[in-house]
């Protein structure tokens, strides 16, 4: 009999699911797009139902006229969103406006910039495993900002918190265990190799969040469950009588949506690179970037997120670097550009992206250079539009692009497009990395959106000077889901074997020799522009 499991990844924008065989190939894919507001500048809102509801359709569409006992279990994987749910489990609302619908805060939402401020200024011990500042993008500094501008509104009628990831377990099973994943990456929550995992009482009480502490964080997670392991008793009734499948179907503690793309890819082999866990780093490329390394010991990193113990894989220690925008930002310089409007119309449906490339070769070959890399001599980005999330860890930090001119053609639109894929966040945050004890990387695995773009992964390569693995099944966040679903059903051993039987082969993308020095170069310039910002800055304030 063929064995499937289910992978369900709610993103920033969409819903996807995937059935998945026990060797990792996806047999079906559906997609829903999923709503968000931003009712004032720097706030991002979703809503839980339509989430939920996204992710019934998704699942229903990718098995239908499957046998539902050839699926073994399922998964869940979401990007790192607050949710807060009422007394009776019904949506709270999160929002100025006052929709109970909007009732998610989304990670990438900046609005509690001052109490991520507050909180890092008492300078609690538990912030070193957040790289030494908590992130306004986690939920803590969230929480505070909730309790202080909506008490009445939301903080005094709350009766759940949960990660995004979280919530969707609690919704498909009923139980409100939370995952090790979601509350050590996002929540200040301890795991360590040498003692019980726990809260941390005394920081809650420090920043002014004691009554969360009541009735052992009830509020927030009392159960705390590792990555696939199985959640309460599986699907219940009314969730599988909905999905047309098993009550009882293993159902695996959830993962972040970055985090479930690490798993997707680090069991992904290729012909000449090294199969250890702690010799690659994860690209998860979408909207945001995420950047995953493991190691056998806890490496602390400045302005890196981490280490973190188990987060991820178990018995490793995580540490998360990131960009806080890259697709994001790669689509705002392209839409902002004025011979955007006119282009578009002239392309039909070709894609942007591809255009843009198309038109960079053609470019490059007039103008005789060898790589089209080297149309960026006079055209440099610094990258932080949305802020900076590591190294330099500075949410308020800026965006630059050093070489404008009058011209407003899609030439020059090609031109800023490069220079912003060529950005060196990650050779940065690789670098940063190396420096504090992750000497062992020696190759980059790729997998979202954004590998879908030839010119980026090349890029990637050539300005890290690391050969990229890219799968040949490429929906690795849908398979690290999937895989939780397998571990869940205790399909494999454990977790590490699910990641190795699972994984699949990838091709080898090898840096180009021809471009070493001229990225060393504009590297060089990289980080002077950042030198620049922060004279500037001081010079200013």
């Amino acid at each position: 009999m063929t064995v499937f499991f289910v992978g369900v990844d709610v993103g920033t924008g969409s819903v996807r699911a995937a059935l998945v065989s026990s060797q990792g190939n996806i047999v079906n894919v559906s997609v829903q797009n999923i709503q968000t507001w931003s009712p004032q500048k720097d706030f991002y809102e979703q809503s839980s139902d339509d989430i939920w509801n996204s992710c019934v359709t998704c699942i229903k569409e990718v098995v239908r006229g499957i046998d539902p006992e050839t699926i073994k279990g399922i998964g869940f994987d979401a990007t790192c969103s607050l949710v807060a749910l009422d007394k009776e489990g019904n949506p709270l609302s999160v929002s100025p406006t006052g929709n109970h619908q909007q009732n998610i805060i989304l990670w990438m939402d900046h609005r509690a910039s001052k109490e991520a401020e507050e909180i890092n200024a008492l300078n609690s011990p538990i912030l070193r495993y957040v790289g030494g500042k908590i992130s306004l993008e986690m939920e803590t500094p969230k929480l505070l900002w909730l309790k202080n501008r909506m008490k009445k509104e939301c903080w005094d009628n709350v009766g759940l918190f949960f990660d995004l990831p979280d919530f969707l377990t609690w919704k498909a099973t009923g139980s409100e265990s939370r995952s090790l994943c979601s509350l050590v990456c996002k929540w200040t929550y301890e795991a360590k190799e040498d003692s019980n995992p726990g809260w941390h009482r005394s920081y809650f009480q420090e920043i002014g969040l004691g009554d969360l502490v009541d009735d052992n964080f009830s509020k927030i997670g009392s159960k705390v469950c590792s990555p696939g392991s199985a959640v309460g008793d599986g699907l219940s009734n009314s969730v599988a009588l909905t999905l047309g499948l098993r009550a009882g179907t293993p159902v695996g503690t959830s993962l972040i949506d970055a985090h479930a793309g690490g798993l997707g890819l680090f069991g992904c082999s290729a012909d000449g690179i090294n199969s250890d866990f702690n010799s690659r780093l994860g690209l998860i490329c979408g909207t945001s970037t995420c950047h995953m390394a493991v190691s056998d010991r806890p490496i602390f990193t400045p302005g890196v997120w981490g280490p973190y113990y188990s987060a991820m894989v178990p018995g490793m220690w995580l540490n998360e670097g990131g960009q806080s925008a890259t697709g994001k930002l790669l689509d705002h310089i392209i839409e902002t550009h004025p011979a955007y409007a006119t282009m578009k119309t002239k392309i039909g449906d070709i894609h942007v992206q591809q255009y843009l490339s198309d038109v960079l070769r053609r470019l490059a070959n007039d103008r005789g250079l060898e790589c089209v890399d080297f149309l960026t001599t006079d055209v440099h980005v610094w990258p932080d539009f949305h802020g900076n999330r590591s190294p330099v860890a500075d949410p308020t930090l800026k965006g630059a692009i050093c070489g404008l001119s009058l011209s407003a053609d899609e030439e020059n639109l090609a031109v800023i497009y490069l220079a912003t894929v060529q950005a060196y966040g990650t050779r940065h945050i690789l670098e940063t990395l190396a420096k504090s004890g992750h000497n062992a990387i020696s190759s980059i695995l790729i997998c979202g959106g954004l590998c879908k773009n030839p010119l980026f992964i090349q890029t990637q390569a050539d300005v890290a000077n690391l050969p990229i693995v890219l799968p040949r099944e490429k929906e690795s966040v849908l398979l690290g889901s999937a895989i939780l679903g397998a571990c869940a059903a205790n399909y494999f051993k454990d977790i590490s074997d699910a990641i190795r039987s699972m994984g699949g082969r990838g091709t080898v993308i090898k840096p180009n020799v021809r471009t070493t020095s001229y990225h060393n170069k504009k590297y060089k310039v990289f980080l002077r522009m950042l030198e620049d910002q922060m004279r500037y800055r001081e010079m200013m304030h």
